[in-house]
């Protein structure tokens, strides 16, 4: 190990030597039923060296990584391993950058290094081919002293599957029941008025039975986007008349009370061609998350920009968000609004990402507010046989 401490943003930076590493992996395979009782273990089991660098790796991890032997991880970090798409952001490699600081799996090491073992739920996405992949993982960390190394033991689970249901299930239920009830409301004060004017209360009846309809289809929406079920409808859209036609939808939701939706006046009008319901769900989204932030009376803004192959589409509110929470915005199942919430953001970007030529991005500071941004292509290439929108 180099005697000058490398630079870093979280974790400890340095590396064993290669042939420190080989030794270390050695005296490990000195013991064969070591291997076999790694293997025999469902769950995906490393073993890291003091520097966070495998040593070896039982089945179940290689068959996640899509190895057929251990040698080809030798001396890496697990993010290096697993292909997160933040590893390569540190000046050091896994666990070096600012993302890092969230992160439950170096934590967890890091913890067990100090005090013998931890339990950290880890949000990771990673790249397979050109397309990244969220993980939600919960990740066990051991310290395991060896001979006279002092060793890590990592066990990965995969809770992605019941982490989606419950945030789901919980969701629906939250933003159903709350329409359904609106909707109940105004059914009764309809039935006590019926001898009498019933055309603004049948009004707020059809408001709330069209946001219900709304909520529901945008749950079928993602769990199909999520399963790579959908398919883009592409049509000729004006951009003027979406950001309209979004602004006068949302006033209408209940999270706008007392708050203002606005059209920026400098939005430039421009054609292009999209999935109009995708694209509603993506922009929906940033705008709802941004009518919540901000307080009774603050405006929520709307404009678009666009040049000859791209427009972009921008929701602004006056409010910062902590740059903590700017490190986790975009991960399935994150939420500063409680337990089992979260998806808003998260899944802007994967219909944009995964099915409208686009991608979602943000800047914020406690100078200018925060912005969230869909820059999407003008005239994808599925778009060539389209339908006036």
């Amino acid at each position: 190990m180099n005697d000058k401490l490398m630079d870093t943003r979280f974790a400890p930076a340095e590396r064993a030597p290669d042939e420190k590493l080989i030794e270390q992996r050695e005296s490990l395979l000195s013991q064969p039923l070591f291997q076999t009782l790694l293997n025999a273990l469902p769950d995906r089991i490393m073993i890291l060296n003091p520097e966070r660098q495998v040593l070896l790796a039982n089945q179940a991890m290689l068959e996640l990584l899509g190895l057929e032997g251990d040698p080809g991880i030798l001396g890496l970090r697990p993010g290096e391993a697993m292909q997160c798409i933040h590893h390569a952001d540190g000046p050091g490699g896994c666990g070096t950058s600012e993302y890092c600081r969230t992160c439950g799996a170096v934590r967890a090491v890091l913890t067990s290094q100090a005090e013998g073992g931890s339990q950290h739920e880890c949000r990771l996405t990673i790249k397979q081919g050109d397309q990244e992949t969220p993980l939600e993982l919960l990740v066990w960390a051991t310290r395991f002293p060896y001979e006279a190394h002092d060793l890590t033991i990592v066990a990965i689970s995969d809770i992605g599957h019941e982490k989606r249901r419950r945030v789901l299930e919980r969701i629906f239920f939250h933003d159903i029941l709350n329409t359904a009830g609106s909707l109940r409301g105004f059914a009764e004060l309809l039935k006590t008025e019926a001898g009498g004017p019933t055309g603004e209360i049948a009004d707020h009846i059809y408001q709330a039975a069209r946001i219900l309809v709304n909520e529901i289809e945008a749950h079928r929406h993602l769990l199909a986007a999520e399963n790579n079920e959908l398919s883009a409808q592409w049509h000729r859209i004006m951009s003027l008349d979406f950001l309209q036609s979004m602004a006068v939808r949302y006033l209408g939701h209940e999270v706008a009370r007392d708050r203002k939706v606005l059209v920026e006046a400098e939005s430039c009008e421009v054609e292009f061609y999209s999935d109009p319901v995708l694209l509603g769900r993506v922009v929906g989204n940033l705008l709802k998350n941004a009518i919540e932030a901000v307080r009774p009376g603050e405006p929520v803004t709307l404009g678009c920009v666009a040049e000859d192959r791209s427009v972009e589409f921008r929701v602004h509110n006056p409010g910062h968000i902590p740059r903590d929470i700017q490190m986790q915005i975009f991960q399935r199942s994150f939420s500063t609004k409680g337990s089992g919430r979260g998806l808003g953001t998260y899944s802007a970007k994967l219909l944009a990402t995964r099915y409208l030529y686009g991608r979602v991005s943000f800047d914020s500071t406690p100078e200018r507010g925060t912005v969230f941004r869909a820059r999407l292509l003008r005239y994808p290439p599925e778009a060539s046989v389209t339908a006036e929108c």
